[in-house]
């Protein structure tokens, strides 16, 4: 029988070690890596590593929430026991018992099910972040919106599923602290300079988190602040270059760069709670219209949840948007319910605003929110006809054929903008690097795009279980061998004095 489970054992061996080992350096294999200089070849000072929706479920997704009797069945059958006693319960044991069947057994696996599927989840989750996160190297890392599965859950259950985030999924890293996330400016760093940024995690608020416009209220907002971060904010660094020249004044000028972190949840309206809603509209004007950046080598990456405006069939969620019906005394009262683009209107203003006045600054933008993900471009002449052409301006296509387009004119700006695709497992198990440089030719930021892919969570779930049957068969394997070993050893020692005996009857006689 060990000779059986060893040679099992020896057959499964190899694979499992090929797959576990594929599982485990996947980026190696897929050759995944933050795009480099490409007039340099070396490594960008800004690497950002970007993980869309997780979207981590909890006690909700659980039958009856996860709080019902696993087998109450059996407890009525003890409790009339207990009342009438074991005459007078056996009536009821025949329709106990087809409860027990058909209600408890069904309700108990589905709940330990999705207990274990919640389980691997966080698990296949942790190893996206731990595997690209040590092999590529960010320099910062930012997850964009609907860290959590619903807006709807209770404070304690949004308390369990954030320490999930932070101590499982997330493990080993930490929110941006409050005093670099200040609403007001705060000084700019050198990039690179503070390696902490490499364990912060940059958490965008999004609709599963505090809700939309309809919806989301103060204690969300709080919530939501106290757990992961500001949802407004800026953070700004600069290079440590004094060779780009303003040619205007002839003096040096340092390139820097600047993560807009924007609350897109309430930008639109009807919104329930104005006064988060102008607080966001704020931030947005202040970044982009009230305070300008004057260093012309000054660039913009926006960091959001919702994606733009975009015509239907662009990409694979269309526009749409839906509202809570109107009811006297309540405050969703038409407000909001649910979004899969910006409105054109806050759209155009976010264009304008990143691109500048002059409609030169190099920006890019990056959210979440469309799990399937899209690349696209928003472009527009940088000089206007006059008199100027009708609303809309600014053209929006896919990347790559804006890419082609706006080789052949050189009177194109334009704001490339991708939605990261979602890091669940359904989406492929999703990472997106973004790469930021200076190009010291062309005196203006590079921003390049890329992804890596771990593959859907069952292949995670059919590795490790592979690696326990192996485990288990080389195991028996070698426990049968030692019991086996240990029984033929005494065997042969009883064979072995029977023929010593034998031998010694013949020399005596």
């Amino acid at each position: 029988m060990s000779a059986l489970f060893l040679r099992g054992f020896r057959l499964l061996l190899l694979p499992s070690v090929i797959a576990t080992f594929y599982l485990y350096f996947y980026p190696t294999f897929q050759q995944c890596s933050f795009p480099s200089n490409a007039s340099t070849g070396q490594p960008a000072p800004f690497r950002l590593l970007a993980f869309g929706d997780p979207q981590l479920e909890g006690d909700t997704s659980l039958p009856d929430h996860g709080h019902t009797e696993l087998f109450p069945s059996i407890r009525r059958v003890v409790d009339s026991i207990q009342q009438q006693g074991l005459g007078a319960a056996t009536s009821s044991l025949s329709t106990e018992s087809r409860r027990l069947w058909h209600e408890d057994l069904p309700r108990a696996f589905k709940t330990y099910h999705k207990k274990l599927d919640l389980w691997g989840n966080d698990r296949y989750l942790a190893h996206i972040y731990r595997t690209i996160n040590r092999h590529t190297d960010p320099t910062h890392v930012v997850v964009l919106g609907d860290l959590l599965g619903s807006q709807w859950i209770d404070d304690d259950e949004f308390g369990r599923r954030a320490e999930r985030f932070w101590t499982t999924v997330f493990a080993g890293a930490e929110k941006v602290p409050s005093n670099v996330a200040e609403f007001k400016d705060t000084p700019a760093e050198p990039l690179g300079a503070d390696r902490s940024w490499q364990n912060r995690i940059i958490a965008v608020a999004g609709n599963h988190d505090i809700g939309y416009a309809g919806d989301i209220d103060l204690d969300r907002i709080e919530r939501f602040e106290n757990a992961f971060g500001r949802v407004n904010y800026e953070a700004r660094f600069f290079l440590n270059d004094s060779s780009t020249i303003d040619h205007t004044t002839g003096q040096p000028l340092v390139p820097s760069l600047r993560l807009v972190i924007l609350n897109s949840m309430n930008l639109d309206e009807p919104a329930s709670n104005m006064e988060l809603y102008q607080n966001s509209n704020d931030h947005l004007n202040q970044r982009f219209y009230w305070e300008i950046p004057q260093n012309p080598s000054t660039g913009t990456i926006l960091l959001t949840h919702i994606p733009l405006y975009k015509p239907a069939g662009i990409c694979t969620d269309g526009p749409f948007f839906d509202y809570f019906p109107h009811e006297r005394g309540s405050s969703f009262s038409g407000g909001i319910k649910e979004q899969n683009h910006l409105s054109e209107a806050v759209s155009t203003r976010i264009l304008e605003g990143v691109v500048g006045p002059e409609r030169t600054r190099k920006s890019i933008i990056l959210n979440g929110h469309d799990h399937a993900g899209c690349d696209t471009y928003h472009s527009r002449s940088i000089v206007e006809d006059i008199p100027p052409p009708p609303e809309p301006k600014w053209k929006i296509q896919k990347y790559p054929d804006a890419r082609r387009r706006r080789m052949k004119n050189a009177n194109l700006t334009g704001v490339r903008e991708v939605t990261v695709r979602s890091m669940m497992g359904e989406f492929g198990g999703n990472a997106g690097l973004l790469s930021a440089w200076w190009d010291q030719e062309k005196q203006e930021w590079k921003f390049e795009y890329g992804t890596c892919q771990a593959g859907v969570q069952h292949i995670w779930w059919a590795v490790h279980v592979a690696d326990l049957v192996v485990l288990g068969v080389g195991g028996l394997a070698a426990l049968l061998a030692v019991v086996g070993g240990g029984a033929g050893g005494k065997a042969k020692d009883v064979a072995g004095k029977k023929k010593n005996k034998k031998k010694a009857k013949r020399k005596e006689q």
